[in-house]
């Protein structure tokens, strides 16, 4: 059983990853996920659509041209009858069948002299495009945040499977002595059982990190449409700065400043605060110049037949073509008087949707600061515990190698050795997660400030100066 399990955790993993690459940064990620992570061209494609706000606003205070026009074709028949004198009464029996077809088209121009809405359109629009702008270079950080977190998860489910396996090494062979010891009946059964047990749990321990780095793998697939295999990660000379400027509530008055998404809601309340103004100016006059002409054609052809007692039947044609120009040019006035409280709704709609604004901007504002303050606290503590697991990793590997020697003269049992073992895997597995937290604490810090650009990568891609291969 012991054979096929190792067969099993040395073969299966070969099959997560599908070709072989170089290996790879966490900038070259970033610069990949750049260019292919939807999340990302999907905020590109809503900049460029807000950026067309513009002309349209624009387009409202350049003259208007409109073309229109109708044909129409009709037939109409009349049978009746008229009293007529000549000179007495008698009857004339009329018959009249008529067609005719009709050609009208106008062409009108258009220019704004006065609509406060169309200038306050355009304010709005202005603002809207800063926004967008802005919520573009949201998504950008918030990617640069994301790709680290995956990077260096990937790196974290490796490191982690790393020591799994180292465990399960020692484990196994634990396991053998142990089994040896009891067939000359120097340990009891005992003993043997709880180092099976062991090797059983390290065992599952080593599937589950397989599966935890699988779908690491997978996630940072999401963002680049790729596969990696090789990955950079940090040596032993990690440096540990504390952030400059060294002063926490620096740090939170940068990010109350300049914080993106404090920025991106302050432009959405000026946007709301604008609303209410446009909506207001449905109350309001408006003056325009109109310049028309137009043009009306009218082919018909009418036959009528009129008979009177007494005499041969009359027919008689009648075509006409009519045609019909026209120009004109004035000043057109309006003002609304009363549009069923439309208006009245619609203004304190904005209202409402301006105090929501507000109440999301001191959200974020409350937001902003915590993040602030829980990345700048984070980087000081993951320093701090980077050094204290570095120590307490060193002291549980001089444990070990203690409680391995007092079992080999029989002074320390296999539980003893056991224990001892789990307690440098998991110094081991932290020791390398706390960097890891490290480095994404910086990154959170810079974003929560608002300052985070991909020279911060680039600068943390220069402590990576080791190989692995995630497999």
């Amino acid at each position: 059983m012991r054979q096929i399990c190792r067969v099993f955790l040395s073969l299966g993993f070969a099959l997560l990853v599908s070709q072989p690459a170089n290996a790879v940064s966490l900038l070259d990620v970033y610069q990949s996920a750049m260019i292919n992570d939807p999340s990302l061209r999907e905020a590109e494609a809503n900049r460029l659509a807000t950026y067309e706000l513009k002309p349209q606003a624009r387009s409202q205070f350049l003259p208007q041209l409109s073309l229109g026009g109708d044909y129409k074709s009709s037939n109409s028949e009349f049978d009746g009858t008229q009293l007529v004198y000549r000179p007495g009464p008698t009857n004339l029996d009329v018959k009249s069948d008529t067609s005719s077809d009709t050609w009208n088209y106008s062409l009108e121009l258009r220019q704004t002299l006065f609509r406060w809405d169309q200038y306050q359109s355009y304010q709005q629009a202005d603002k809207q495009v800063a926004k967008a702008d802005v919520d573009f270079e949201i998504a950008r950080q918030a990617l640069m945040l994301k790709v680290s977190e995956r990077y260096f998860n990937v790196l974290a489910a490796k490191d982690t499977l790393v020591a799994a396996e180292a465990a399960l090494g020692a484990t196994a062979r634990q396991l053998e002595q142990a089994e040896k010891r009891f067939e000359v009946g120097l340990i009891a059964i005992t003993d043997v059982k709880e180092a099976q047990a062991a090797y059983d749990n390290t065992t599952a321990g080593v599937i589950a990190g397989k599966r935890t780095l699988a779908t690491a793998l997978e996630l940072l697939r999401e963002l680049t449409g790729e596969y990696y295999t090789e990955f950079k990660k940090p040596g032993d000379d990690l440096p540990l700065a504390i952030p400059a400027p060294q002063d926490q509530q620096a740090w939170v008055d940068t990010a109350m400043q300049q914080n993106l998404n404090m920025v991106s809601n302050r432009i959405s309340l000026d946007i709301a605060s604008d609303e209410i103004k446009l909506q207001r100016t449905g109350h309001y006059p408006t003056l325009d110049l109109v310049a028309s002409y137009g043009e009306s054609n009218a082919d018909s052809f009418s036959t009528q037949t009129n008979t009177l007692q007494g005499f041969d039947p009359e027919t008689l044609d009648y075509p006409s073509l009519r045609n019909n120009t026209g120009d004109s040019i004035g000043i057109q006035f309006s003002i609304p008087i009363y549009s069923g409280g439309r208006t009245s709704s619609k203004v304190q709609e904005a209202v409402y949707r301006q105090r929501a604004a507000k109440e999301r901007l001191e959200r974020i504002m409350r937001e902003t600061e915590r993040t602030a303050r829980d990345a700048y606290f984070g980087i000081m503590a993951e320093m701090a515990r980077v050094q204290a697991l570095k120590r307490a990793t060193e002291s549980s590997q001089t444990a070990l190698e203690a409680t391995e020697a007092g079992f080999e003269v029989g002074t320390r049992t296999t539980v003893d050795v056991l224990t001892s073992r789990r307690t440098l895997f998991d110094a081991e597995t932290n020791y390398a997660r706390a960097r890891y937290d490290y480095i994404l604490n910086i990154i959170r810090l810079k974003q929560a400030a608002g300052i985070l650009v991909e020279e911060d990568l680039a600068n943390i891609n220069e402590w990576l100066d080791l190989t692995i291969t995630a497999r």
